[in-house]
This record gives structure tokens, C-alpha cells and sequence, in this order.
């Protein structure tokens, strides 16, 4: 299969086409879960919330547009509403706070995939701080502060649509930048 396409592969995907939905994920799983991390601060919701975001995509029940922007930030949306949607449910149990298991006690490799995820929280950050400022302030208002498009607009006293169009902009920069750099694989 060579399809690259996000649009294409999601198709595929929800179609049940295993190898799509493996490309999907290997493309996109790095940048869900450090979303997911910055706003839940708790790696096991972050891992919860890549679970829930792409059991979405393969039984279809979380809907791709293409008309209505790119495939990156209709992901990274879904992931937002997850996580915050996650933490809802978590605080409304009134349940004890997670706690990270004692390092001697996880499972063999994980100083490698700590060391993978310090160095995705890197490609991150500095793509964030190569934005303009403008930019900068809205995708963290947006994605960090779990501020919806309308409440931005308010704050910022900025029309809906310059909003929506400064994070368009911002993650397609920060797709850039990332790729640029050698860091999560967009192909």
C-alpha cells in the first residue's frame, strides 16, 4: 500500500484496512500522546486518552472532514476534547490522584522510552517557541489550557475566524518545523 495521505490512510482506516490504520498510528501516536500528556500532566490519562482517540478512528465513530481543515488538527482536537473530557470524568468520581509506579517496579525499557518522550516534549516545545507570539498565545490557550475557539476569541478580543486561522497556521508551521528538524515522522 502506498497511500501517504492522511485523508486517504483515515478512509482506509475506518474501512477496517489494518495497514493504514498501523501508518495512521505510527504517524500520529508520538504527537497524540504529548498533547494529551501537556494537558492531563499524568502519563497513564495521556496513554488512556492515544487508546480512546484511535479506537475512535477505527470504529469510525470520531468523524475526519477533509472539507473542514487538515487531518493533524482535526486529531489533535479530538485528542483536546478526550483529554479534557477524561479529566472531567476523573474529577467528577472525586477519585484519588494517579500516582506514577516506582520505578523499580516498570517494566524493563522504560529509561528508553523515557528518554523518547523527553525528546518528543523537546520537538514540541521548540516548535511552539518558533511560532510568532501570537500564534504562540492562541495554541496555548487552545490545546494547554483546554480553552475552546470561542472563549480565545473572547479573551483575545479577536474575531472567531482570525482564531481558527492563526492555529491552522500555528500547527502547520509546527508540522513543518518538526519535520524539518528530523522529529515525529510526517510522510
Amino acid at each position: 500500500m502506498k497511500p501517504t495521505d492522511d485523508g486517504t490512510l483515515y478512509g482506509l482506516a475506518v474501512s477496517k484496512d489494518r495497514r493504514a490504520f498501523e501508518l495512521l498510528y505510527d504517524r500520529y501516536e508520538k504527537l497524540v500522546f504529548s498533547f494529551a500528556y501537556r494537558i492531563a500532566s499524568d502519563r497513564e490519562i495521556a496513554e488512556e486518552v492515544v487508546q480512546d482517540v484511535f479506537v475512535k478512528i477505527w470504529n469510525g465513530s470520531a468523524v475526519y472532514e477533509p472539507d473542514k481543515g487538515a487531518f493533524s488538527s482535526w486529531l489533535l482536537t479530538v485528542t483536546r476534547n478526550k483529554a479534557i473530557d477524561e479529566l472531567r470524568r476523573l474529577q467528577r468520581h472525586d477519585h484519588e490522584p494517579m500516582i506514577e509506579k516506582d520505578a523499580l517496579l516498570e517494566q524493563p525499557g522504560s529509561v528508553e522510552k523515557t528518554a523518547e518522550w523527553h525528546e518528543q516534549q523537546t520537538e514540541i516545545r521548540t516548535a511552539v517557541r518558533e511560532l510568532k507570539p501570537d500564534q504562540r498565545e492562541i495554541i496555548e490557550l487552545f490545546y494547554f489550557k483546554g480553552m475552546s475557539q470561542q472563549k480565545i476569541a473572547d479573551h483575545c478580543e479577536l474575531p472567531l475566524g482570525t482564531v481558527k486561522g492563526r492555529i491552522r497556521l500555528a500547527l502547520k508551521k509546527m508540522r513543518g518545523f518538526i519535520t524539518k528538524e528530523g522529529g515525529t515522522p510526517y510522510e
